[in-house]
């Protein structure tokens, strides 16, 4: 789960990460009052007027405004929020901005030279061990050093069983060329990040830029933190960070009703129980000349209820040309989703696209007859060639 700047500097501030002092607002009467009051607490005298969306690349679509004066503050929030930001990672259409983070200008002059690092903290998935991966280079997209600059990027692994060490933390500091104060705050910076990382149960931690200041500091001066879905159970505070207005209406929709669902920009909508099974669907109806318009898995106890819910669902995207659905009776069994299927026909009324039902399993045979039987313009398959087939012919 994706999370806003604002939250995830919540959660960098609660584990000791060093970020600069900032509050959120929705209009700018609500920026000015935020610029206020880092005024008073912090002195602050300019102010980064932030777009809060969950993409990156803010700044390159203007959604990241430096301000001087209070008015400007007001100005450049009113430029913001409810814009169409569209950056190089929403896509063309962009995404509406409902809020804004104000926080304290750090980049002020001082008697030593400021510098911008990269950092994250994600999992190696080749070692199954979390690492630490950095760069001298900051402000920068990280695939862009990677492929120009690779030998810019460390990596530090930690071993699950103790966590981070202080020989591994030094390290990074040391790597980063840093000395004196700045190595010290360096050194508990990345303690206290990987520490917010495990904690949290994350996905992944993106800090860019960590910033040493003209005064030696080290801040979390942008971060970019996904949550494991699968272990939201445990972070009932967190859970609350999501923010639906940054998801798809239809996957919202399939979340509720217990369907995991991604769209795509295919023609033939697919609706599987199991994962592995929706990948080998997608990949069928590849081979048989069409492309998939969604991911679509109801789980192992599919129902009138859930056939129902992912008619609806896959036929709201008007791309879709033909609807095939299936489903291995291994937990559930195919003459009851068969049965789900006439009765999830019949409900939703006409449906003006061929659907074909390929059913295999326990009772496979007596939910082909149900299918062929109903009277519907529903298309039983067997085997998946026999699916394939039907697909194809559908699209012809």
């Amino acid at each position: 789960m994706n999370i806003h700047e604002y939250q995830a500097k919540e959660i960098l501030r609660k584990n000791n990460v060093a970020v600069p002092a900032g509050y959120v607002a929705e209009t700018p009467e609500e920026a000015v009052n935020a610029a206020k009051k880092l005024a008073e607490e912090k002195g602050a005298t300019a102010w980064v007027v932030k777009a809060q969306i969950h993409a990156g690349g803010r700044g390159k679509g203007g959604g990241v405004k430096v301000a001087t004066s209070l008015e400007a503050v007001q100005e450049k929030a009113e430029q913001i929020i409810g814009m169409q930001l569209v950056t190089p990672q929403t896509g063309a259409e962009g995404k509406k901005v409902y809020k804004v983070l104000i926080t304290e200008d750090v980049y002020y002059p001082g008697e030593n030279e400021p510098k911008e690092y990269y950092m994250s903290v994600l999992l190696n998935r080749a070692t199954g061990r979390n690492m630490i991966m950095y760069s001298t280079e900051g402000g920068m997209d990280i695939e862009e050093v990677a492929e120009k600059t690779p030998h810019l990027i460390f990596k530090e692994e930690i071993d699950p069983k103790v966590g981070i060490q202080g020989f591994q933390a030094r390290r990074i500091a040391f790597n980063l060329g840093l000395s004196g104060k700045a190595f010290k705050e360096m050194v508990k910076f990345a303690v206290a990040l990987y520490n917010a990382y495990e904690e949290s149960d994350s996905d992944m931690f993106e800090i860019n830029p960590v910033f040493k200041t003209s005064d030696d500091r080290i801040l979390a001066v942008d971060a970019k933190v996904s949550l494991d879905d699968n272990a939201l159970y445990r972070h009932k505070d967190l859970a609350e960070y999501r923010d639906i207005t940054e998801e798809d209406p239809t996957e919202v929709e399939a979340s509720e009703a217990g369907l995991n669902y991604v769209k795509l920009d295919g023609n033939v909508g697919c609706m599987v129980n199991g994962a592995g099974l929706a990948m080998a669907t997608m990949d069928m109806i590849k081979l048989s000349g069409g492309d998939p318009a969604n991911f679509l898995d109801v789980g192992g106890k599919a129902n009138a209820q859930t056939v129902e819910a992912g008619f609806r669902i896959i036929l709201k995207d008007p791309n879709v040309k033909a609807i095939l659905i299936n489903v291995f009776g291994g937990i559930v069994r195919c003459d009851r989703v068969a049965n789900g299927v006439v009765e999830a026909y019949k409900n939703i009324g006409d449906i003006n696209v061929p659907i074909i039902v390929r059913l295999q399993g326990t009772n496979a045979v007596e939910a082909a007859k149900i299918i062929d039987e109903s009277g519907l313009k529903v298309t039983s398959a067997i085997t998946l060639k026999e699916a394939a087939d039907k697909v194809r012919a559908a699209l012809a």
